[in-house]
């Protein structure tokens, strides 16, 4: 008897869905997306427990006859397409027809469906082991899909998913995607019976930015407009001072169509090029519309990868289309005295010094030669200290240098010279050789247990703020801060919600600025910070957050370019713990011996 044999359809079906479903947010978008391919001008998203017990989609679009309701979990039912040809000009969101069936094959789903010519409902139950239920019930034209107990029958698969807030995000995430490139449509998502989003029909994809994401990002925004025999491109880019150290707010669209791209992304970053620090990335939201026919969107099961014909060409009309915008409206890079190569400044010669105009009130005359202190020692001889012991010595005229001159003798220390090597390294000579300093590394080092410090101690001192802080966030980063409220309370923050996208930032832990502009980056720090899922000891737990804000804090500290911040920044690296590493194992020091050097000659 031979060894191969073919799978059960409901074994199958569940390594199928692992393609489609990876996780709740998975389910939420194949539902909602097929929302928008029935024409619906209403979606309402309904999420208990981040989709683990419950993800609900009701839609007012086209609805279904009572066979499709049924022949719709089957795999591979779909109406998008009917030929290989039709592969090669897809305009809507789903065509497969399998993400019904996946998501039945690993979850309880329901559907209530009606078309507005049917008189009742048909519902359509799928519970364990594929078994379907079909009735009919009252109920408003469009579709309702129920799914509950996502992964009950893989406990595997739902052991690996992450805490609520995290797969939430991951929900959040798909939900504002959709929602961006569909201004037309009203969407709502609701969780655990809060309203997160209520989003009415915009006229235009900035007021649904507005609506989706606040003020804050839509005014840190300009035009994106380009029109090509390729490709046609519209949207919006940020401004370079608005950048963040945050990924987010990059979003590509094809056809109406998200998707992910790193080629495409570094051709906007180079449109960047000298307008940004290093780490920071500016938000984008870019709408490319292409024919059909030179865009593949068949290559990856989720969709969220396409391949166009292509690519060099609309790497160069990005690349380009974004630096005219910025130069257009006055983005470009300032001039920078400091770098070189830069505009040289003439001087004035030493002869310019006969030509100074005369001060009209002239200050008054001096002597540089005058002592005020010359005539100390004749005043001194009046002066007579009253003695109670008739122990005191008199100061009458004497001088008494060997009773505390010793403390003022000058003592000749050596000289050390710090330089600094491009910015990035600091050198100075040691007993053996050469010290050489990484800077960027001494700073994460430095900054590391300066934060630990403060993260760590039992007693955590808030620093009032004077003036409160209110910092604009979108609303899943608002609930990043609702979700972690004890955390930051307990680490000395004093942060409190005030509507959907603000945050009041009332008091920070002691060593942190109140400085305004100092408060906005610390809580897009903590933003960063949060929205990674810390599982594990609370000192484990503390130790990455003083990493991250370590790393952080390093890429953005002040260029350390004299001698005298060399010194300072290396007296600082040595009076910690460990000056030779960093948080994450990086050397930071280096040193130079006379063998090394002998080799390089």
């Amino acid at each position: 008897m031979g060894k191969l044999q073919v799978l059960p359809p409901g074994i199958a079906n569940m390594i199928a869905a692992g393609e489609v479903v990876q996780r709740p947010s998975s389910v939420v978008k194949e539902l909602v997306e097929n929302a928008v391919d029935a024409g619906a001008t209403q979606v309402s998203v309904v999420i208990a427990d981040s989709g683990r017990t419950l993800i609900q989609v009701i839609d007012n679009g086209c609805g279904m006859s009572p066979e499709d309701a049924l022949l719709c979990f089957e795999r591979h039912a779909t109406s998008k397409i009917a030929s290989a040809e039709d592969l090669g000009a897809i305009l809507t969101y789903g065509f497969r027809g399998e993400a019904l069936a996946s998501i039945a094959a690993v979850s309880e789903i329901s559907l209530k469906t009606r078309r507005s010519t049917d008189e009742v409902c048909t519902e359509v139950r799928i519970g364990d082991g594929g078994r379907i239920e079909s009735s009919l019930c009252a109920g408003p034209a469009g579709s309702n899909f129920a799914v509950r107990n996502l992964f009950y029958n893989t406990p595997a698969r739902r052991k690996f998913l992450k805490s609520d807030n995290v797969e939430f995000r991951h929900i959040v995430e798909e939900f504002t995607r959709i929602a961006l490139i569909n201004p037309e449509i009203g969407f709502s998502l609701s969780h655990n019976g809060r309203d997160v989003f209520v989003l009415r029909k915009a006229n235009s994809l900035k007021f649904r930015i507005l609506d989706l994401l606040g003020t804050n990002v839509v005014g840190d925004v300009v035009d994106l407009e380009s029109t090509t025999s390729a490709v046609t491109l519209r949207g919006f880019v940020g401004r370079p001072q608005s950048a963040k150290k945050t990924l987010g707010n990059q979003y590509f669209f094809v056809n109406g169509r998200f998707f992910k791209s790193a080629y495409l992304h570094k051709a906007v970053m180079k449109a960047y090029e000298e307008m940004l620090p290093e780490g920071l990335t500016p938000s984008y939201f870019i709408f490319l519309e292409t024919d059909p026919h030179s865009v593949d969107v068949n290559i990856h099961p989720t969709k969220t990868e396409v391949k166009f014909e292509d690519e060099q060409i609309l790497f160069q009309i990005l690349y380009a289309s974004v630096r005219e915008t910025l130069g257009r409206n006055c983005l470009g890079a300032s001039i920078d005295f400091d770098r070189e190569g830069a505009v040289e400044i003439a001087s004035f010669s030493g002869s310019f010094q006969q030509f100074k105009p005369v001060p009209e009130n002239p200050g008054p005359a001096f002597d540089p030669s005058y002592d005020p202190f010359a005539a100390i020692g004749e005043s001194v001889s009046d002066f007579e200290p009253v003695s109670h012991s008739g122990s005191v010595p008199s100061y009458r005229g004497e001088t008494k240098k060997e009773d505390y001159g010793v403390l003022f003798e000058e003592r000749e220390l050596p000289k050390i010279e710090y330089s600094v090597l491009g910015g990035k390294y600091i050198v100075f000579p040691s007993s053996s050789g050469l010290m050489l300093v990484h800077i960027r590394r001494a700073l994460e080092r430095i900054i590391y247990e300066k934060t630990l410090r403060t993260l760590s101690s039992e007693t955590h001192i808030t620093q009032r703020a004077i003036f409160p802080v209110h910092v604009r966030l979108n609303v899943a980063q608002r609930m990043l801060f609702d979700d972690n409220a004890g955390l930051l309370q307990s680490l000395g923050f004093e942060i409190s919600p005030e509507g959907d996208d603000t945050v009041v930032v009332e008091g920070v832990p002691e060593g942190y600025s109140c400085e305004e502009g100092k408060v906005e980056e610390m809580i897009s720090n903590l933003t960063l910070i949060l929205s990674e899922d810390h599982t594990g000891l609370k000192e484990l737990m503390t130790s990455e957050m003083a990493s991250k804000f370590a790393t952080l804090g390093a890429v953005s500290a002040d260029k350390v370019s004299s001698p005298a911040q060399a010194r300072e920044l290396v007296d600082t690296l040595f009076a910690s713990e460990n000056a030779e590493f960093t948080p994450n194992g990086r050397r930071i020091i280096a040193r130079l011996l006379p063998e090394d050097i002998e080799k390089l000659f």
